[in-house]
């Protein structure tokens, strides 16, 4: 599967974290080629992984790509987007809470996204979206591993892998005081930067050509040939997004 543009993604399903790596990530080109080499390398040093690319270059993909190429490929995979969880309630998304702690909390108490990511992943996605009220409390979670639920009082213990991913620049929010120095420097570890598919164009015809062929195959159709103009036509084209 692709990475680099929505034309470049294949359908995310469940079936997709029993994939190896090579068929997750998908490309030609000698970016491609780079990138999945250097996820096998980095699959294995159970440190933070930073992505960073533009909206539609396919990060969560990658970070499904260095899961699956991990010891922890048999553990969960948590994928947490901080762009659309309510500032109020990234706390106990997080960090799960005990019942009664809030008023509409579940009687039974709820697990976090780090306790569910247990021996597994968590990918954070969007992480400069992340409030500057969290990231001190990620901060300590990413050196402690570490934490309580909200309302309680008892110590969790969460042996995870940490991911983020972010379309923004975070040395420009850490220079405008959005984004805590010290969180960055712990998450900028490993950087991959993943380019758009519009600096890569050689891939651009294979992965139309893989999609086409994947969609006849769902669809019991017979195979889909583009017409000469059409190439033409998708190699001109921007790709933004």
């Amino acid at each position: 599967m692709e990475t680099a543009s929505s034309a470049s993604r294949l359908p995310v399903s469940a079936d997709v974290l029993s994939l190896p790596p090579e068929e997750i990530i998908f490309g030609q080109s000698k970016h491609m080629h780079d990138l999945r080499q250097k996820i096998e390398k980095v699959a294995c040093a159970d440190i933070p992984v930073l992505i960073q690319g533009e909206s539609g270059t396919g990060k969560d993909l990658f970070a499904q790509g260095i899961h699956q190429a991990s010891p922890r490929k048999l553990y969960p995979f948590v994928r947490i987007n901080c762009a659309v969880i309510p500032k109020d309630l990234m706390e106990s998304e997080l960090f799960g809470y005990e019942k009664g702690a809030f008023t509409g909390a579940r009687s039974s108490g709820k697990p976090g996204k780090f306790e569910l990511a247990r021996h597994g992943t968590a990918f954070l996605d969007e992480i400069g979206d992340l409030p500057l009220s969290m990231q001190p409390k990620l901060l300590r979670v990413l050196e402690d591993k570490e934490f309580e639920r909200v309302g309680g009082t008892g110590v969790i213990r969460s042996d995870f892998r940490l991911i983020v991913a972010t379309n923004q620049n975070l040395d420009d929010m850490v220079v405008d005081r959005r984004f805590r120095k010290d969180l960055f420097y712990r998450l900028n570890v490993i950087p991959l930067h993943i380019p758009p598919l519009r600096e890569r164009r050689e891939d651009i015809i294979p992965i139309a050509k893989h999609l086409l062929d994947q969609m006849a195959e769902e669809a019991s159709l017979p195979e889909i040939h583009l017409h000469g103009d059409t190439e033409e036509a998708l190699c001109r084209y921007d790709w933004p997004g």
